[in-house]
């Protein structure tokens, strides 16, 4: 039976009823949650039933898209994946090509399938970019999860699309290759490729990279390629509830995952072609000739087809010699237990036996890579010297040690080091630890939440994740451009922020949260403490709220325990987290835990499709002895691989993708706040402007005429940062000074400012904000600004003026001055040296002294330090001692008021880059 909408619809409709009944009685407000949460853990469970190919399909259907979103797909070009082959093979040195079987087989593609992306924004930043003929200055290569098997761009979008809109930025998403039939590093390989063809177009100060489940593992991957292969790094990543042990070596995967969808014993689906591949025993088989093998009895072959029905075999505990021979390997020498993976065997004692697993664990590489540091990321010698991590966990989800425990390590990687015999291998000399820096990071653990909130985006809970994410990746990107960001002000607009029911949840019965607890007290969570729920009452302690400014580093963490409510609290100590006072020499071996429960579900699933699987591994195994297309010597690709299958009359692969409705339903449900939010903003974008607000705190606020605020507002040049409903955030020292790193040769360096007609912007956004860095020089004296060699912009050797000299030509800051008026409401975390935005100017004043431009183009005389003179549409002239005080035009209100500047030697420039 195919995996359709149809089936899925009726084998979860039943379970989101019981969880819609078993609220009846309780509050409301995360009825969603819940029903979500058992929607897509009822849905995995269902998917189960079915092949690898089937769920595949499934998720990679094509999904409508919103009207108020603007697509466009590309495709990656050869010499960009033939650049990131490079970098790959480069990182895993021979050793690393030798153990993943070569280093062709894995650039192999389907000739009908290019590489492609797409690129994903809001109409209306679009529309605004366009009329401004501005490249963006944000943008984020976001890689969606699925556990690198399943999942698609268009099952993600409704995800991605929400990234973009919070932060108004371009996202660009791969459609890179997909395990089983792409094992690693094929994935690793594509996604390399898009940031170089994202990078080729934009700056990476302008990038960000983000990922959840897979996808965060893998963008870390991608960060520590990159960094080891000095390719320029990102301004930043955002990483949602990243896998990064595929071993499962830490305690938390042990539990039952009761707050968490993602099964307890692992995924498993029904046979086919794709998974499982043959066992190891019989690729060692295959590999040494049959005059080699000994006779063996009836029982003995009844024996193996039992294990190789199960996928792993049981032999008693070996003498203390150390060696123990078994049946099927006579005379062989074996350690006694080998935990670790690397090498053919992976042995483990559990319950007095000594179990040997043959079967492929994890469908995204071998049993013999997944400790390999390129796949598990926790391996990793260090983690130092990365841009800005932001690390978002579920404080309910199966995978949460490792991720406090990676966080940590990014942090702080000499006291969270690999074992001694990891090191050596993959650091010898200890020059990658002694090399790079602490990474700051900010690690925000969220109470009893399961794996990759955000998919529940429609929940309330889900939508604090994504305002913290905006809020962190704006201020990496203001840190590495040295300017503002503007976001959306979520606190103008969202439903989140100004319904009522945070009461209700304030409220909500013990009895809820206890129900699902109680079977999970052996399990601590993040705090050391079992799981339990915070409301708003218990605010006590807390720090702020998801989406304010960050807080100072210290130790270069950010660390926060975030409740349902979106309020911050301190994370607990080092000291009370378990997951991060282990062993060094334990991490990365497979433990008892993980390895019984995937035991118990294999027992159970053989049988159901034990003689299935059989034969399919037996059709397989003839055909590799029959004999594939190969790649030459040395090239010996993972069973599961596509590329090791290949025959010359391999059908083509269809490329039309149906519409799925289910996925269709899902992506608007979780749209629905999106769609809400931009209709809401409108309408708060539509009213007239009352007043402005300036930078002196208590200044007296000016009306503004509305038929001209709106008239403003109309314009298709209108900065829509001047609304109340956007803020901006700036970077105020947290993480300390920055380096400035050294573009790299592979990006193009941006031709510098040219002169432009009187009145004409002089340089665009996006020319200015992606410059190279060596072409700017720090002005002594100054902490802000910054001059380009080729600026024409006065100075007095320590700082810069904020004006131009009559007549000469527009420079890069004088035509991004903040101008006077419009200046929206402050909102928390706003910088006042980068609040409002400059149109073209169209008719400067020109009497005496020096001209200014306000944002509406009209001219503001200073003839007097500190005295600002304004000129109305009238002709009226108003004078200020540049107190930061509103001055009255005399004219009433059909007038624009408009606002002194401050006192020259007191005014913060716009920075030129």
């Amino acid at each position: 039976m195919v995996l359709s909408t149809l089936g899925v619809a009726a084998d979860v409709t039943p379970s989101v009823i019981e969880t819609f009944f078993s609220h009846a009685r309780k509050p409301t407000a995360h009825v969603s949650y819940h029903e979500g949460l058992r929607l897509i853990r009822q849905f995995l469970a269902y998917a189960s039933q079915h092949t690898v190919e089937d769920i595949q399909a499934f998720t990679g259907q094509w999904v409508p898209t919103p009207t108020w979103v603007k697509l466009e797909e590309v495709s990656i070009s050869d010499a960009h994946l033939e650049r990131s082959a490079e970098l790959v093979k480069a990182q895993l040195g021979p050793a690393g090509l030798q153990r993943v079987g070569g280093q062709e087989w894995w650039q192999w593609r389907r000739s009908e399938i290019a590489l492609k992306g797409e690129w994903i924004e809001m109409r209306q930043d679009y529309n605004d970019r366009m009329a401004a003929d501005n490249k963006s200055d944000r943008v984020i290569l976001y890689v969606h999860g699925g556990a690198y098997y399943f999942g698609s761009v268009d099952e993600h979008r409704y995800q991605m699309q929400r990234h973009a809109r919070k932060l108004k930025a371009r996202l660009f998403a791969p459609r890179y290759r997909l395990a089983p039939q792409f094992p690693f590093p094929c994935g690793l390989h594509d996604c390399i490729a898009a940031y170089l063809h994202v990078i080729e177009h934009c700056h990476p100060s302008t990038v960000l990279l983000g990922g959840d489940s897979a996808g965060g593992g893998m963008v870390i991957n991608m960060l520590v390629t990159l960094r080891d292969q000095g390719i320029p790094l990102p301004a930043g990543a955002l990483l949602l509830s990243p896998w990064v042990d595929l071993t499962h070596s830490f305690p938390s995967v042990a539990g039952e995952g009761n707050f968490d969808y993602i099964p307890a014993n692992g995924f498993h689906h029904r046979p086919s072609m794709a998974w499982p591949p043959p066992n190891a025993n019989d690729l060692r088989e295959l590999k040494s000739p049959q005059i080699d093998s000994p006779r063996k009895s009836k029982e003995e072959k009844k024996k193996l087809e039992r294990e190789a029905t199960m996928g792993f075999s049981v032999n008693d505990i070996p003498k203390d010699d150390g060696n123990f021979a078994s049946a099927q390997h006579p005379g062989a020498a074996r350690p006694r237990a080998k935990s670790v993976p690397g090498g053919e065997h992976l042995t483990i004692e559990l319950d007095g036996k000594m179990i040997e697993l043959t079967d492929q664990i994890q469908m995204y590489t071998t049993n013999d890579m997944l400790a390999h540091p390129m796949v598990s990321p926790v391996m990793q010698p260090s983690l130092g010297g990365l841009p800005p991590l932001l690390i978002q966990t579920g404080g309910g989800e199966l995978l949460r040690d490792e991720q406090i425990y990676i966080a940590h390590k990014a942090a702080n990687p000499s006291a969270y080091l690999p074992s001694k015999k990891v090191m050596d291998e993959f650091d010898p000399n200890r020059e990658i630890l002694d090399k790079y820096p602490p990474t700051h990071v900010v690690l925000q653990v969220w109470d009893d939440l399961c794996h990759v909130p955000h998919t529940l985006s429609f929940t309330r809970p889900a939508k604090y994740m994504y305002r913290s994410v905006a809020q962190f990746g704006a201020w990496a990107l203001a840190r590495a451009q040295d300017q503002a960001i503007t976001i959306l002000d979520d606190d103008a607009i969202s439903i989140i922020s100004t319904q009522s029911s945070h009461e209700s949840d304030a409220n909500s019965s013990s009895e809820d949260v206890d129900r699902g607890r109680s079977v999970d007290k052996r399990f601590p969570d993040a705090l050391g403490t079992p799981i339990r729920a915070h409301t708003v009452s218990t605010a006590s302690g807390s720090v702020g709220k998801a989406g304010d400014p960050l807080p100072p580093f210290q130790g270069h963490m950010v660390r926060q325990r975030v409740d349902r409510h979106g309020v911050t609290y301190p994370l607990a100590a080092v000291s009370d987290f378990p997951c991060l006072k282990l062993d060094p020499n334990t991490i990365g071996m497979i433990k008892p835990g993980p390895v019984r429960k995937w035991i118990a579900k294999k027992a159970d699933w053989d049988v159901k499709y034990g003689k299935d699987k059989r034969s399919i591994q037996k059709q397989r195994i003839k055909e590799m002895a029959e004999g594939y297309d190969t790649f030459g010597p040395g090239e010996v690709p993972p069973p599961t691989a596509l590329a090791g299958r290949r025959k010359k009359d391999m059908p083509s692969q269809k490329s039309r993708k149906g519409k799925s409705w289910g996925l269709a339903m899902w992506s608007g449900w979780g749209s629905k706040h999106d769609e809400d939010t931009i209709g809401r903003e409108q309408k708060v974008n539509r009213a007239p402007t009352q007043s402005v607000v300036l930078p002196e705190a208590g200044a007296a606020i000016p009306k503004v005429d509305p038929e001209r605020a709106a008239t403003i507002k109309a314009s298709p040049t209108f900065d829509r940062s001047l609304s109340p409903s956007y803020r901006t955030v700036t970077d105020l020292g947290q993480a300390g000074p920055r380096s400035r790193p050294t573009t790299s040769d592979t990006i193009p360096p941006t031709p510098p400012a040219k002169d432009s007609p009187k009145g004409k912007q002089a340089i665009r956004d996006d020319e200015a904000h992606l410059a190279p860095y060596g072409m700017h020089t720090k002005i002594p004296g100054s902490e802000n600004t910054f001059l380009s060699n080729n600026s024409a912009r006065p100075h007095n050797g320590e700082v810069a003026y904020p004006f131009k000299l009559k007549n000469e030509a527009a420079t890069a800051s004088t035509v991004t001055l903040d101008a006077a008026a419009h200046i929206r409401p402050m909102g928390r975390g706003d910088d006042v040296s980068s609040i409002g935005s400059v149109a073209a100017s169209s008719r400067p004043a020109t009497q005496g002294g020096v001209s200014f431009m306000d944002g509406n183009g009209e001219g503001i005389i200073a003839d007097e330090p500190g005295v600002g003179v304004y000129e109305t549409e009238t002709g009226s002239k108003s004078r200020d001692k540049g107190k930061g005080k509103a001055v009255d035009t005399g004219a009433g209100n059909e007038q624009e008021g408009a606002a002194a500047r401050p006192a020259l030697q007191t005014f913060v420039t716009a920075h030129e880059f």
